[in-house]
């Protein structure tokens, strides 16, 4: 039997004819078709994302229309009463009620608990001592007058220039009156040391002793009304600080000493004191004023009767004795003071 030439010749050339393309041919027709592949991506998404905006823009907040002041009122009026739900500021009346109830309570609770620590801490102290006093420091001192700080500037012969001056010390003076401290207080003269009242209660009152303005003589105003001011002879009036149960000077008195710290002693003069320089011991310990009713600092009267004229000075006072600090750089009152003074023709 003869072979099947026909179908035998034409897989012979089928086969014959089939090449293998080369390699370079395959890649450059492979790039035209993956450029067009990247383009028709990018059409595709920019179609999406055309198809995509109108959907977005549906999801923006729109902006409300401005509304009228008439629509601002009804709006207003209906929040404070809502006659269709009977609401008022938008809560109904059991709201509220709950609301002013659980506010009641709350501040009742409050007030209770601030009372009870008020009435504690008022039942833990005493109105008469302090329960801590750790900054208890040396008394500090004061004058009179002292109206514009502590400078004093007049003319002798202007007597409106030294009039307020007078008028300060007779105020500063008249508790010191004579006839209120017999009414008041009690005759000490033959008292030397601390006038101590501990063995009383603790809420009974103190005796205070006498301190009578007559005794500042020159400078008490009785004899003279100006204070020597309009003799160009000024008197100031110093005054230690009190300070609860406080012993000045350790068992001994408390002294006053003057210099002229600017301008020279020779400008300064002579310096005299009334009653003398002294803070007499009787007068302490201070009780507190809820004890010590009537009670009135010591004083010292310090006259300048020969002081220069036309030269401005600077004068300082300090107090001198035991436990006594007058020259600390950081509180320029404790233990003394300065005052500058300029008295004029």
């Amino acid at each position: 039997m003869e072979p099947d030439t026909t179908a035998g010749g034409a897989e012979e050339q089928h086969h014959g004819n089939y090449l293998p393309k080369a390699a370079g041919e395959t890649e450059a027709q492979q790039e035209p078709a993956a450029a067009e592949g990247s383009e028709e991506e990018e059409e595709e998404s920019e179609e999406e994302s055309d198809d995509e905006e109108p959907g977005f823009e549906r999801w923006k907040p729109k902006p409300k229309p401005k509304k009228t002041c008439k629509e601002v009122m009804a709006d207003l009026k209906k929040y404070l009463w809502n006659p269709e739900t009977r609401e008022f500021m938008g809560r109904s009346g059991k709201s509220w009620s709950l609301i002013i109830l659980f506010y009641l309570a709350l501040y009742s609770f409050l007030a209770a608990m601030f009372a009870a620590c008020m009435c504690g801490l008022l039942w833990s102290i005493s109105p008469y001592n302090p329960t801590y006093s750790d900054r208890v420091v040396p008394p500090g001192m004061m004058m009179s007058p002292s109206l514009n700080g502590f400078d004093i500037s007049f003319n002798a012969s202007d007597r409106s220039s030294w009039e307020k001056y007078t008028e300060a010390l007779q105020s500063y003076l008249r508790p010191y009156n004579d006839s209120l401290q017999e009414e008041r207080n009690i005759d000490c003269r033959d008292k030397e040391d601390y006038f101590r009242q501990d063995f009383q209660p603790e809420s009974a009152e103190r005796k205070a002793c006498w301190f009578k303005r007559s005794w500042l003589k020159e400078c008490s105003g009785v004899q003279d009304p100006d204070f020597g001011y309009s003799q160009g002879k000024p008197c100031v009036v110093l005054k230690m600080n009190r300070i609860l149960g406080y012993l000045p000077g350790e068992g001994t008195a408390i002294n006053v000493t003057c210099h002229a710290q600017k301008g020279g002693p020779e400008n300064l003069g002579d310096i005299q004191f009334y009653p003398d320089n002294v803070f007499s011991k009787k007068y302490y310990p201070y009780y507190g004023k809820l004890r010590h009713v009537n009670y009135t600092s010591p004083l010292v009267a310090v006259q300048l009767p020969s002081v220069q004229l036309d030269v401005p000075l600077t004068v300082q006072c300090k107090l001198n004795g035991k436990g006594i600090i007058n020259d600390s750089p950081y509180d320029r009152f404790l233990g003394r003071i300065t005052f500058t003074l300029r008295v004029g023709a």
